[in-house]
């Protein structure tokens, strides 16, 4: 399903993948029934791939981490959470294009 540089999270690697990251990391939280989230899925790969080495840009299915998604209080999806150092930096909700992303990311990277 994902883009050969995007990343897929999990609950069991999050701090690890996400929180201790020496890079931004954009976590895309989706879910496989949720059409917006599939629509969203070209964008994050592109993404993912411009901004190979400055950012890690990867997707966490909610349905099967829902132990992060409770975490981070995820409510609707597609939710975008940019992280730097461990803290939520910049959030979107609902499906946005790719330049509202790239906005998201030029700022931390």
């Amino acid at each position: 399903m994902a883009g050969s540089n995007t990343k897929t999270f999990t609950d069991g690697a999050f701090d690890s993948d996400v929180l201790k990251s020496s890079v931004p990391v954009l976590v895309d939280f989706w879910a496989e029934w949720c059409g917006p989230c599939r629509q969203m899925t070209p964008t994050i790969d592109t993404i993912a791939t411009e901004y190979d080495g400055k950012a890690s840009v990867g997707k966490l299915n909610v349905d099967d981490n829902s132990q992060t998604a409770a975490r981070y209080n995820i409510r609707g999806i597609p939710t975008l959470l940019l992280f730097k150092n461990g803290q939520i930096v910049e959030q979107r909700v609902g499906a946005v294009g790719k330049s509202d992303v790239q906005k998201m990311l030029d700022a931390h990277v």
